[in-house]
């Protein structure tokens, strides 16, 4: 069952433009990953269905219920959660202390969520008392994952989680979206890194110039030799060679 539908989005900053009728759908325990060239409208699509760009035009409908132009704690409250992606720590606050800033809402929900957060990221845990300031790039990057889990949301939004971190903090993250979607959170994540990102989706969408330009299982984008020219660096390679 599709959790999130937003269709027809037309969204921007000041008079321009970025989204010219941007659909995006995602349903629980689903990873649907957004990837396109720079400027073609991936973050400020994810923006307009958190909350943090009002749009313009078209539909955004969350489990049922129409949600477009609301604000962003009112859909924080609903279940949905954004990790922007920077300054998504507060680096002088300890590890914990950014943990329970993400029950803010439910504070009698935060010993759980700590106990869920410290699981699924046994590193947290050994820095509970630790400054996030202190914290290497892929840390932080778990931590602002952690915090937006506090409150047990429907919907996870990620705007770049891998962006500058080693390849072995890219492969954790990856592999942890999939660990969250399986506890059936639905999760929505705009990516550079589109390979490796495809290939743990469960569908993928192309955006190029504020519009669809396609969409179809992640594994299938990785395998159409189109995409692979345009999108993903060079023709998509093929399976079973190497």
């Amino acid at each position: 069952m599709t959790l999130l539908a937003a269709r027809g989005l037309v969204a921007g900053y000041g008079e321009a433009d970025i989204l010219h009728g941007v659909d995006l759908s995602v349903a629980a325990g689903q990873v649907v990953v957004v990837i396109g060239p720079n400027g073609a409208g991936k973050s400020t699509a994810l923006k307009a269905v958190a909350g943090l760009v009002r749009p313009r035009q078209g539909s955004v409908r969350y489990d049922g219920q129409e949600i477009a132009g609301q604000p962003a704690e009112s859909m924080v409250l609903r279940g949905l959660a954004y990790v922007p992606q920077e300054r998504n720590v507060f680096p002088s606050l300890g590890v914990e202390e950014n943990l329970l800033m993400g029950a803010f809402a439910r504070p009698g929900a935060a010993r759980e969520g700590l106990a869920r957060a410290y699981a699924l990221f046994p590193d947290l845990a050994d820095k509970r008392r630790d400054a996030a300031g202190s914290l290497s790039g892929g840390q932080r990057q778990m931590l602002a994952v952690a915090r937006a889990l506090m409150l047990t949301p429907r919907l996870l939004m990620l705007d770049e989680p891998t962006a500058g971190l080693s390849p072995r903090f890219c492969t954790l993250i990856f592999a942890k979206v999939r660990e969250i979607a399986a506890s059936g959170i639905a999760v929505l994540m705009v990516e550079q890194n589109a390979r490796p990102a495809l290939a743990i989706a469960d569908r993928g969408v192309v955006l190029a110039m504020g519009r669809n330009r396609a969409e179809d299982a992640g594994p299938a984008l990785l395998a159409n030799p189109e995409i692979g020219r345009l999108f993903l660096g060079g023709a998509a390679a093929a399976e079973g060679e190497g």
